[in-house]
């Protein structure tokens, strides 16, 4: 297999799940912004919408999307601890959280890319602070769904990060504040970001640099 993402962007929850299952994986980083791949070649070649993440199989299967992603890499691993068993309850818990990331959240921070004035840039960052106020009243247990990491925090991990790249204020988050730091101290995350870069994803503590 081998994915392809950008330093810090969403495809850095999926690079994570990779290093939890543990299955072997070639890593490709592109940027995403200017469409190049490292040999500078134009990454729409290999990805025509030009967006991460991507994973190629080793068949030549490719598959996008970071939800239908993580879903396909943990049933294949058989990680119901990651993403829980067709048909149960849990696993449609997991994907609700993962479609609150991926609907409310994530696309919630587009326009702070956009050049906006300072009174439309208050409302988006009011807007965010919104949508996280709801998982700090929501999350279940010291994960998203309970005592478990799953896909879904890996996922919110990487989004909700992004406040300290954008200066959005999460003191009033302290059960968010703590389940970033959690995540963050993970293995996997660590090496995750040690592999392809922070990009936008700023932690309180230092990561190894290559």
């Amino acid at each position: 297999m081998k994915l392809f993402t950008h330093p810090g962007a969403s495809s850095l929850s999926v690079h994570v799940l990779l290093r939890e299952i543990g299955l072997p994986f070639e890593l490709e980083v592109v940027n995403v912004t200017a469409k190049t791949r490292p040999d500078g070649s134009d990454y729409r070649q290999a990805a025509p919408r030009g967006m991460v993440p991507l994973l190629v199989l080793d068949d030549g299967t490719a598959l996008t999307e970071n939800v239908v992603i993580a879903q396909f890499l943990c049933d294949r691993a058989e990680r119901h601890d990651l993403m829980p068993a067709p048909g149960t309850i849990a696993r449609y818990r997991v994907m609700e959280w993962q479609s609150y990331v991926a609907a409310e959240l994530h696309k919630s921070f587009v326009p702070l890319n956009w050049p906006i004035d300072d009174a439309m840039r208050g409302l988006v960052m009011d807007r965010i602070t919104g949508r996280l106020a709801f998982v700090e009243r929501d999350m279940i247990g010291p994960f998203l769904t309970g005592e478990t990491f799953t896909a879904a925090d890996a996922y919110f991990f990487v989004i909700a990060s992004w406040t300290r790249f954008y200066g959005i204020p999460t003191a009033s988050l302290p059960r968010v504040a703590a389940l970033l730091s959690r995540i963050a101290d993970r293995p996997s995350v660590r090496a995750a970001l040690t592999a392809e870069g922070r990009g936008m994803v700023d932690l309180s503590a230092p990561v190894p640099q290559p």
